[in-house]
């Protein structure tokens, strides 16, 4: 079977048969993989920590018709040894996973910029520089543009005219000017649009002077936001303490 290499973030494991299990990884070159990871699961394998979920790894792998299967391991940064000791961080970063293997949908498909967001989202998560919910907003607005569905924060998503706007709708894309809003609008603080905006740019000094109320405000939105364009909620979301 042919052999090809790459660095991939462990996204989720199950279990197959009494010693292997199939795991779901985000690669660098190859996008979404699914492969078996043979008798992984036995307490003498050399395996067993370096293919658990959060862990960023180098894989040799052989392809297979319908799975790969993983002949190599070798851990480049063990993220879910330091995620494991915070309970906020540790499930905000399981949400990280699952919208990663969300909206990278296709096989073997390369998706290096959704690969580079995930890896430095889950070093900046487990750090101690940003709050666990402002490093997820952060990284959920920007997965999504990365997807395409960047949101609108300065200009009416409908007729374009320049902000700043109060009303905001997730099926609409952004923001809404007082003649373009549609029913069931959210009329956030101006605050928490302009903080919106410095978690998708990027913008820390503007997101830690932030209000805490505008704060959760933001956090509201953006996973209203995602849930929309994911069409249905994250299951990992409802751990999160927003």
């Amino acid at each position: 079977m042919p052999l090809y290499r790459d660095e991939a973030i462990v996204l989720r494991t199950h279990k197959l048969g009494e010693a292997d299990r199939i795991i779901t990884l985000l690669t660098r070159q190859h996008g979404r993989v699914r492969a078996v990871a043979k008798g992984v699961r036995r307490t003498t394998s050399r395996w067993g920590s370096r293919l658990e979920p959060f862990t960023h790894v180098d894989l040799q792998l052989a392809e297979g018709r319908s799975l790969d299967t993983i002949t190599q391991a070798e851990t480049l940064d063990p993220f879910h040894a330091r995620l494991g000791l915070d309970y906020e961080r540790y499930t905000a970063g399981t949400v990280m996973l699952e919208t990663a293997e969300r909206l990278v949908t296709e096989e073997k498909e390369p998706s290096v910029q959704h690969f580079l967001l995930l890896v430095g989202g889950l070093r900046a998560m487990s750090g101690a520089e940003h709050g666990a919910n402002q490093v997820l907003d952060s990284y959920l607005l920007r997965s999504l543009a990365v997807s395409g569905y960047a949101p609108s924060f300065d200009h009416c998503t409908r007729c374009g005219v320049e902000g700043p706007h109060r009303y905001f709708n997730p099926s609409a894309g952004g923001v809404l000017c007082r003649i373009c809003k549609v029913p069931g609008s959210a009329t956030p603080a101006l605050e928490t649009i302009t903080t919106m905006a410095a978690l998708l740019t990027g913008d820390w000094a503007c997101v830690h002077a932030t209000d805490p109320r505008h704060l959760r405000e933001a956090s509201t939105l953006v996973a209203a936001y995602l849930a929309w364009h994911l069409e249905r909620g994250l299951r990992s979301m409802a751990y999160v303490e927003r």
